[in-house]
């Protein structure tokens, strides 16, 4: 009787496609368009259907480890499966986290951004307040628990997704098809190599659909983990990626490639004016306020899960240590996504957790073709492809960044190597005489 009760409990094949495409269809869409549009111009809605290849290639490995180890520890748990514990996982695990708290912290920026929207242009330099002021909020409503984000999380997804979804098919009824002809030159790849820009233009793709990795968190959760963690991870990326083309569409429909440019901060809302009214604008605002709330609550959730769970796992040095706080991981995270909101513009943030994550995914493909081939059923060219464009793309957008924003390299560069040195010097200090260290996180026969 106990164990019906609980599989009833658990999250059916459509909920959770209904929580994949909630945690995909994140903020960030509102705020890409813009800066895809300063790499492609006019070309911006077809790289969204070119991303959506690429994240087909990577979403394989994740659809496999997910089929052959269903676990709420999600990429942790692959990078364990395939590295085992030890700096490997750990660096690339931290990776994964750092990409989370950037995402918040572009949410947090774009939550700005488009509610000033509501104000005269005299307080455009309070941005960078009402961010933190956001992510303070967050934080407060994560402290009150889990009750109380499920219930918020849930009707914000409903709103954000179903608010986006008509305010694209709406869009595409009033304005028609945008005209793509790919004639439109932008200024940052003037100097480029042609295709390069296109090539960059992806790795802004993926990260509008890097929210299928949550889905691989549901695996205590979900009835039939084994065959419906891999469904929702496809079906999710399949609807997401036909509300993101009818999306952008839409925008380009409505606004010229230079207008789209200049309002990248708040495309959305600059595309809905003239196709709906001032009704429009205000109603495209108010969507982005409530998808951007729920985005910041769920990332903030989920990322600090994952560092609680590494300082459980000894990956990382114990939060327990950090004062008298009620969530010390909960605290750092969003103590983090602060101090990038004050350091960075929302093109940086962007592109900072773009080269984290690719690395990150990188990593975990090359778990899977490396060292699980006896564990997993799975055919070896697929991880490699994906490998080839992760690595293509990441190599793509790097030399943009190279000549347009280098700062941005050097920034990402030097948050590698500190979690390099820093994962590398906690587990030295954590090795018995004998070599070993303990954990605290099942084992397997990979080397570190």
């Amino acid at each position: 009787m106990k164990n019906t009760k609980v599989q009833n409990n658990k999250l059916s094949l459509v909920g959770s496609i209904s929580l994949g495409t909630g945690a995909m269809i994140g903020a960030g869409i509102f705020v890409l368009m813009g800066q895809m549009a300063e790499l492609v111009g006019d070309l911006f809605p077809i790289v969204f259907i070119a991303g959506a290849v690429v994240v087909g290639f990577s979403a394989y490995s994740y659809v496999k480890f997910s089929n052959a180890f269903p676990s709420s520890g999600g990429v942790v748990k692959f990078l364990n499966k395939s590295y085992g514990p030890g700096t490997t996982t750990g660096v690339f695990s931290l990776l994964m986290y750092v990409s989370m708290v950037v995402s918040q912290s572009l949410v947090a920026g774009t939550f700005a951004a488009y509610t000033l929207r509501l104000f005269p242009e005299r307080f455009a330099g309070y941005a960078t307040i009402l961010g933190i002021l956001l992510l303070v909020a967050v934080y407060i409503v994560n402290i009150l628990g889990n009750k109380v984000i499920g219930t918020t999380a849930t009707f914000t997804a409903v709103i954000k997704v179903l608010g986006i979804a008509l305010l694209a098919i709406a869009g595409l009824l009033v304005s028609g098809f945008a005209n793509i002809t790919g004639n439109y030159i932008p200024k940052n790849t003037e100097a480029l190599p042609q295709g390069v820009g296109f090539v960059a233009a992806l790795a802004l793709a993926i990260l509008a659909f890097k929210g299928f990795t949550t889905i691989t968190n549901q695996g205590g959760d979900i009835k039939d983990p084994h065959k419906n963690l891999g469904r929702s991870i496809v079906s999710s990326i399949v609807i997401c990626t036909l509300i993101y083309v009818a999306l952008a569409l839409a925008v380009a429909g409505g606004l010229s490639i230079p207008e789209i440019i200049k309002a990248k901060d708040y495309a959305l809302a600059a595309a809905a004016k003239p196709v709906f009214g001032e009704w429009g604008s205000w109603i495209t605002i108010a969507i982005a306020i409530v998808a951007t709330f729920s985005g910041v609550i769920a990332s903030v959730f989920a990322a600090s899960r994952l560092l609680e769970m590494l300082s459980n796992m000894k990956q990382v040095p114990s939060l327990n240590k950090i004062g008298n706080f009620k969530n010390p991981a909960l605290l750092f995270t969003v103590s983090l996504a602060i101090l990038l909101t004050m350091l960075f513009d929302l093109t940086r943030i962007a592109s900072i957790g773009v080269i984290f994550y690719l690395i990150m995914d990188i990593a975990i493909h090359w778990g899977l073709f490396r060292h699980l081939k006896k564990e997993v059923d799975f055919h070896p060219i697929i991880p490699l492809i994906a490998i080839i464009m992760d690595a293509v793309v990441l190599s793509a957008f790097l030399y943009v960044k190279y000549i347009n924003d280098p700062l941005v390299i050097i920034v990402a560069a030097i948050g590698i190597i500190l979690i390099l040195i820093s994962e590398r010097f906690f587990m030295i200090s954590h090795t018995d005489d004998n070599g070993n260290m303990p954990m605290g996180m099942e084992t397997n026969n990979n080397k570190t």
